[in-house]
């Protein structure tokens, strides 16, 4: 049986055990894997039985429902075999998990089979299961934790799609990543898929063509595209893409969130002279950001920032519920923003 993980520091206070990334699972008897990020955990299972599976080909695999679940079922599939085969059991729905399966998976945990290693998947939406949670991580039953917060915010998902470039040990331009993960900025799923496409298809590294040529269609369409014509003030092409992104079906309210992310990044950046490396440290950003966000300040001054950042966030409440037409809302916002004068100047 494989031995269980090296110890590496524990995220928080309340966990005893070992915390591992879902880009490097390792097995261990117990193997929590915990948070709502779908992507991350389907990765960390999947690393976890091809871990096993390198060590002994003849791994048995098993699959329960904690939620439908039958007495006597862990240790069914976790015992010993005649000949003696490792054992991994990948258990779903712990969220929602019967008072059988959560009493049968405490005792368990006092005496782990040997050569089996149990995978909880607990997405986190209930408290469901609180009391096995809080028994492994307070270390019984020698387990792991591999935590899959969600990846809601931009710079999670631009972090994401990096380190799977990364983890191919694939070069793709800054420029690149950004448009690919603009294109995809509402489903982390199909934004994986779209990087392993990326990194299987492609030979050489990705520059921002390959991308365009792969996803063009979704990135003429997308958040940023509007954001960077209006920002760039080129007027005319931003409305045009203002147009198709919302013939695209683009919720406004994501549009918004685009702009204002930028111009706040923008903000945060004027008038700063630290080199880039030095500021984006300081600020959580990125080297690129902050080359980016300075390229874009070009022809801006503190009044017509300050106009632009009020339209936006005018326009953020009106496509919230503010206003009864949230194109108007947002054609005038990008007036604003690609003219850089008030609304009707």
């Amino acid at each position: 049986m494989a031995s269980p993980a090296r110890r590496a520091p524990a995220k928080a206070a309340r966990s005893a055990i070992p915390q591992l990334s879902w880009r490097a699972p390792q097995p261990a008897p117990i193997v929590l894997v915990s948070g709502p990020e779908e992507v991350c955990a389907e990765r960390a299972i999947a690393g976890v039985r091809d871990y096993l599976r390198a060590e002994d080909p003849t791994l048995e695999v098993s699959d329960i429902r904690a939620d439908d679940y039958a007495a006597g079922t862990l240790l069914g599939v976790t015992s010993p075999s005649l000949f003696g085969e490792p054992r991994l059991v990948r258990v779903s729905g712990v969220e929602k998990c019967s008072d059988t399966f959560l009493a049968e998976a405490v005792a368990y945990l006092a005496a782990p089979q040997d050569g089996a290693t149990v995978v909880l998947r607990h997405t986190g939406a209930s408290v469901r299961g609180k009391k096995l949670l809080d028994a492994i991580r307070a270390g019984e039953g020698s387990g792991v934790e591999i935590a899959c917060p969600a990846v809601k915010r931009d710079s999670d998902r631009f972090d994401f799609a990096a380190g799977e470039f990364q983890a191919a040990k694939k070069r793709i331009a800054p420029t690149a990543l950004r448009a690919l993960v603009s294109a995809f900025a509402d489903d982390l799923t199909e934004l994986a898929a779209a990087c392993q496409q990326l990194i299987a298809d492609v030979p050489g590294d990705i520059t921002e063509q390959v991308v365009e040529r792969y996803y063009g269609g979704r990135v003429e369409t997308s958040a940023f595209t509007v954001a960077d014509t209006a920002i760039a003030g080129r007027y005319g092409e931003a409305l045009i893409a203002l147009r198709h992104a919302l013939a695209s079906g683009a919720d406004p309210v994501p549009l918004v969130a685009a702009v204002a992310m930028k111009l706040r990044t923008m903000a945060r950046v004027a008038g700063n002279r630290e080199p880039a490396k030095a500021l984006a440290s300081r600020l959580g950003m990125k080297d690129w950001q902050i080359d980016r966000a300075r390229r874009d300040l070009v022809g801006w001054n503190e009044e017509s920032l300050g106009r632009a950042i009020q339209a936006t966030a005018r326009a953020d409440a009106e496509v919230k519920g503010g206003s009864r037409d949230a194109v108007f809302a947002l054609e005038r916002m990008i007036t604003v923003i690609a003219t850089r004068a008030p609304y009707g100047a």
